[in-house]
C-alpha cells in the first residue's frame, strides 16, 4: 500500500468519524467515557485548528485509512489523541508511522512528554506504544473526559 501522511481538510470529518467508531466497535468498545460518543470525533478538522494542536491523516492508494492527533493536555505535556487504522490498513507498520509524525509535531512544538489514554482491548497498539518507548502511569492525567480509558501512558520526548 502506498502511503502518505497529510494534514487534515473539513472533508475528512466524516470519514475519520467512521473509521475510528468502526475500530471501536470492533473491539466492543463503543460506549460512553471513550471518543466513540466524543462529539468532537465528528468534527475533528475543527477541534485540530488551536494552537499547537494537530491531526495527521493517513492516506493508502488515494483512500484515507486512518489518522492520529497531538492536542495540549497541561503546559509542556501533549496527548496523542484519537490514533485509528481501518482494519485492511494495520499491520503493515503505519501505526507506527502516524505515531512517530505526531510526536515529532510534539517535540518540534515545544513539548516534552506526550501522554496518551487506552485500553486493554486494543491491545495491539498498546503493544506498539510499549514498543515506541510509553511507560505505563498509574492513574489519568488531566481531565480529558475519557473515562471509558484505563490504561494511561506517558513518552518524554
Amino acid at each position: 500500500m502506498d502511503i502518505t501522511i497529510r494534514n487534515i481538510t473539513p472533508g475528512d470529518n466524516a470519514v475519520l468519524a467512521n473509521i475510528i467508531r468502526m475500530a471501536l466497535r470492533e473491539h466492543n468498545m463503543a460506549r460512553p467515557g471513550t471518543v466513540f460518543t466524543d462529539p468532537t470525533t465528528d468534527h475533528l478538522y475543527q477541534l485540530y485548528q488551536a494552537q499547537r494542536s494537530a491531526y495527521f491523516v493517513a492516506e493508502g492508494n488515494g483512500q484515507v485509512v486512518g489518522g492520529a492527533g497531538i492536542g495540549p493536555l497541561e503546559g509542556d505535556v501533549c496527548e496523542l489523541q484519537k490514533m485509528y487504522l481501518s482494519p485492511q490498513s494495520r499491520g503493515q507498520g503505519l501505526g507506527k508511522k502516524l505515531i512517530l509524525h505526531c510526536l515529532h509535531f510534539a517535540k518540534t512544538n515545544g513539548y516534552t512528554q506526550c501522554y496518551l489514554e487506552t485500553a486493554p482491548e486494543l491491545e495491539k497498539a498498546v503493544k506498539v506504544y510499549a514498543h515506541l518507548g510509553f511507560r505505563d502511569l498509574p492513574g489519568p492525567l488531566g481531565n480529558t473526559g475519557h473515562f471509558g480509558c484505563d490504561r494511561w501512558m506517558m513518552i518524554d520526548l
